[in-house]
């Protein structure tokens, strides 16, 4: 996929409207359109990245705005709540742009899917 095809790529250039819940120079965290749970964001670097390779440079930013985010919608008053990403196809990638799902506000089941 392509920078110019990516939603993710157009959320950061402000072509797509997002809610933005956290964001740092490198980070954005947005709610999600397709909720899974009550609280569902969206966090991923705004560099296009598509390959797990590639995600060590920005990892302590992602993790970091994901702090932020937890901390301003207070997700850990919830009683939990769960951080998930799908690498490929066959784990459930929609987006070819590496994100991590932040979910919370029900009860979730293991094994996931």
């Amino acid at each position: 996929m392509s920078e110019t095809a990516c939603v993710f790529c157009k959320i950061v250039e402000g072509e797509i409207p997002a809610e933005r819940i956290a964001e740092t120079d490198e980070v954005l965290v947005i709610s999600d359109i397709n909720p899974q749970a009550p609280h569902h964001y969206l966090a991923f670097p705004k560099q296009h990245i598509e390959v797990f390779s590639k995600v060590p440079g920005v990892a302590r930013s992602l993790f970091e705005c994901i702090e932020a985010a937890v901390k301003k919608r207070d997700l850990e008053s919830l009683g939990g709540f769960r951080i998930v990403m799908n690498l490929g196809k066959a784990a459930g990638q929609e987006v070819e742009h590496i994100h991590f799902h932040l979910l919370a506000g029900r009860p979730f089941q293991w094994p996931p899917g």
